[in-house]
């Protein structure tokens, strides 16, 4: 709590990384309810603008060395849940 902490999503494609590259947070929280988008990358981070984690999470990641990972600021116990990481490479998913 109260510390940054480094969300780590790593990644291999066969397919050559372009601005094509997708990478999308989700996050649900520890007692359900609905999925919410909390970072979007594609060629430039997009962190969320809205939410829990509006202005707390920020671009970790090198995709050229197939790294995806985000960095959430001030977390706090009510923060608790499933963070999941998807990364697109198309024609390579």
């Amino acid at each position: 709590v109260g510390e940054q902490v480094l969300l780590k999503c790593s990644f291999k494609s066969s397919s050559p990384i372009t601005e094509s590259l997708l990478v999308d947070w989700t996050y649900r929280p520890l007692t359900g309810g609905p999925m919410e988008r909390v970072f979007h990358y594609q060629s430039i981070p997009y962190p969320t603008a809205a939410g829990r984690f509006k202005d707390r999470i920020s671009w970790a990641g090198n995709v050229a060395n197939g790294d995806a990972s985000i960095a959430l600021q001030s977390p706090e116990l009510s923060d608790n849940g499933t963070f999941i990481c998807s990364v697109k490479n198309p024609p390579d998913v």
